[in-house]
């Protein structure tokens, strides 16, 4: 066959924004491959970051989008040396009918280049592994998925007092959110008490008016999800998941960094079960920033 008679490479459908507007798209995509329609997040994820979406072509009888991601990104944890944003990419998704077709990496090649020289963080299932790592991303943490009924035995020792978060909290909970995660997430934080339906914090060691962690419960399809934990130590991780455990009367679910073994281990024995694991991954730093000892669950796997 002579040059003449190759066919030339397709070229790569455009990449538009989303919009809210774009929510049952995302939805519909979603349950396309097999996701829960998670419109709870999604509303979050399209208003609090930025999604990016490829429509179908004009010959798939379908429509709708056939691919998306979101962008979520931070500005720098006040005060540190280090000035680079940070972005968290989620929520990679290409229609099955499209799969295997590159969309995917050119989706993330967009993304990337959103993202210009901010450090790139995301979490990974076993089948994007592959195509991140081809991107630059290298592996870092891992996390796994654990559902359930939660009744955890409680903790020994003194309780660590936990209450409802208020308004005057906000400026400690962003304190501790900064150290915990090196960057400023303050648009993504204080959406928390609209956004969830039980936020509170615990009480710190040192004496009246600070705190030493904060969580939150907020509902998805089917469960309740227990996230962020932020926390000063494991004791207090404990109480602010007994707590909001002791609130939901139903199925939780938990996305337990296995940087905290210890903690996995107590949730198993308090109901919880589950196997999925996936793998946090990061470009252009050699880790997440922060403490990892202070992360004990993400707000979400697909916004850190």
């Amino acid at each position: 066959m002579t040059s003449a008679h190759i066919r030339p490479p397709a070229p790569l459908p455009p990449v538009r924004r989303l919009t809210l507007a774009d929510l049952p798209a995302c939805l519909d995509l979603a349950a396309d491959r097999g996701w829960t329609r998670e419109k709870h997040k999604w509303r979050l994820l399209l208003t609090a970051g930025q999604g990016y979406g490829i429509d179908a072509p004009g010959d798939d009888p379908r429509g709708g989008l056939i691919g998306a991601c979101v962008l979520t990104s931070y500005g720098p944890r006040p005060g540190s040396p280090d000035s680079r944003a940070h972005t968290c990419v989620g929520m990679v998704l290409v229609a099955e009918r499209h799969a295997r077709r590159g969309l995917g990496r050119h989706l993330m090649r967009h993304a990337l280049g959103e993202a210009g020289d901010a450090v790139v963080f995301l979490t990974a299932t076993s089948n994007g592994r592959p195509l991140y790592e081809e991107l630059g991303f290298t592996a870092v943490g891992t996390t796994v998925m654990l559902t359930g009924r939660l009744a955890p035995a409680r903790s020994p020792g003194p309780p660590v007092p936990v209450r409802d978060a208020a308004a005057a909290d906000l400026p400690a909970v962003l304190a501790l959110d900064a150290r915990a995660f090196g960057a400023d997430r303050t648009h993504l934080i204080a959406r928390l008490p609209s956004f969830a339906d039980h936020f509170v914090v615990a009480a710190s060691h040192a004496g009246p008016g600070g705190i030493a962690g904060f969580a939150a419960a907020w509902p998805n399809e089917g469960t309740t999800v227990i996230g962020p934990v932020v926390a000063e130590d494991e004791t207090t991780a404990r109480a602010l998941i007994t707590e909001l455990a002791s609130r939901t009367g139903g199925p939780v679910r938990y996305d337990a960094d296995l940087h905290h073994r210890g903690l996995v281990d107590w949730l198993r024995s308090g109901g919880l079960d589950g196997d999925f694991t996936t793998t946090v991954m990061v470009r252009g730093a050699p880790d997440v920033p922060g403490d990892p000892g202070l992360r004990f669950a993400p707000y979400s796997v697909a916004l850190g």
